[in-house]
């Protein structure tokens, strides 16, 4: 597991069992399938292997962190090639069959869209993870390993709900290194030349 010790992915709580929320009655369903479904459903849905999970509502303190994040990359990356996309973005990653809605994505360059689903996005420079006691074990492990799958992808973002800290997951020739930064740091996103500002971004989502 790419997660130093004593970081928060490794300090999350293991309570989490894979479904986020629920699952839809236990079938085996296709991508097709899934497509629909999540087209017409009232809530976002993941899709891997076959199951399909009902992803969790966030906390108000969540959906704060999640939008300060996003307003601040996209500030940042005003007039250049890289656009921010909120939580209502799906991305595919097509190594491993994974499709699933992360908290923000920043693509560099034109979309790539998945031809089985003109919705669905393949080609993501950066996304964002806010984490929650009950999705970080999932989010810090199986999920970021699902996304350094990804050709594209540069760098996966973890930002904690509870405690003031960032931690990044960036591309290096051959592995994936790790920095975090805490009260007092800013983080540096080199895949997009951008910076967050641990105490400025809490502050402003009333964290």
């Amino acid at each position: 597991m790419a997660c130093a010790s004593r970081n928060f992915c490794r300090e999350a709580s293991e309570v989490y069992t894979r479904s986020v929320g629920t699952t839809v009655p236990r079938r085996h369903y296709t991508y097709e399938e899934y497509l629909v479904l999540d087209e017409a459903s009232n809530v976002k849905l993941e899709y891997y292997a076959g199951d399909i999970y009902a992803m969790a509502g966030g906390t108000p303190e969540h959906a704060a962190l999640s939008l300060q994040v996003g307003s601040s990359l996209n500030v940042q990356l005003e007039g250049g090639l890289c656009r921010v996309y909120g939580s209502d973005l799906r991305i595919r990653v097509l190594a491993t069959g994974l499709a699933t809605y992360p908290d923000a994505t920043v693509v560099c360059g034109p979309l790539e869209r998945d031809p089985e689903g003109k919705n669905t996005v393949l080609n993501p420079t950066l996304v964002v993870e806010i984490l929650s006691r009950s999705t970080a074990s999932y989010d810090c492990g199986e999920k970021r390993e699902h996304y350094q799958q990804i050709p594209s992808l540069r760098e996966i973002v973890f930002v904690a709900h509870d405690h003031r800290r960032i931690e990044t997951h960036r591309r290096e020739p051959g592995s994936w290194s790790v920095h975090r930064a805490v009260p007092g740091e800013s983080v540096a996103l080199d895949s997009i030349g951008c910076r967050l500002d641990v105490d400025g971004l809490y502050e402003r989502a009333g964290a």
